[in-house]
């Protein structure tokens, strides 16, 4: 049977912004949980919602476990399967690896949204947030940060 928590309200007074700017070394996941509560802590963040924007198509953001590596290995191995360089697509212009990274991009998405409770992350136990690149080459990529909320000291 389910169950709801008792219900927590608060006003959303303030939205905080940021740009996250994340170089990477190819292909891969890359963790950003701890610059993401970061931020909230800058922004004396306390109740509300971090929404994550990658400005980019080749790669994404992604929540995934954090506890095994092997969970990332398993899934980049996963993506390559579902859209190999070698599929023979049309765009090829930037390198065998573009096209393929825009699906994989376009699977994974280039959006998140997290609930922040007491100015943290409510992530679950074994979650970490990751821009996944899906290039080969080390890429600069850039993330915008919005937090809409309630901050302040408690």
């Amino acid at each position: 049977m389910s169950s709801l928590s008792a219900i927590r309200i608060a006003h959303a007074e303030t939205i905080a912004s940021a740009t996250l700017t994340v170089p990477t070394s190819g292909e891969g996941f890359f963790e950003i949980t701890r610059e993401l509560a970061g931020f909230l802590e800058q922004a004396k963040a306390r109740d509300g919602m971090l929404l994550l924007f990658l400005r980019h198509t080749s790669a994404s953001l992604v929540i995934q476990e954090n506890a095994d590596p092997d969970v990332r290995v398993d899934l980049v191995a996963a993506l390559d399967r579902v859209a190999p360089a070698d599929a023979g697509w049309v765009h090829d212009v930037e390198g065998p690896d573009d096209m393929p990274a825009h699906v994989k991009s376009m699977l994974d998405g280039v959006s998140l949204h997290v609930p922040v409770a007491a100015g943290a992350l409510r992530l679950g136990t074994w979650q970490g947030v990751y821009l996944a690149e899906h290039r080969r080459a080390p890429h600069r990529r850039e993330v915008i940060l919005q937090f809409v909320g309630s901050c302040g000291e408690e």
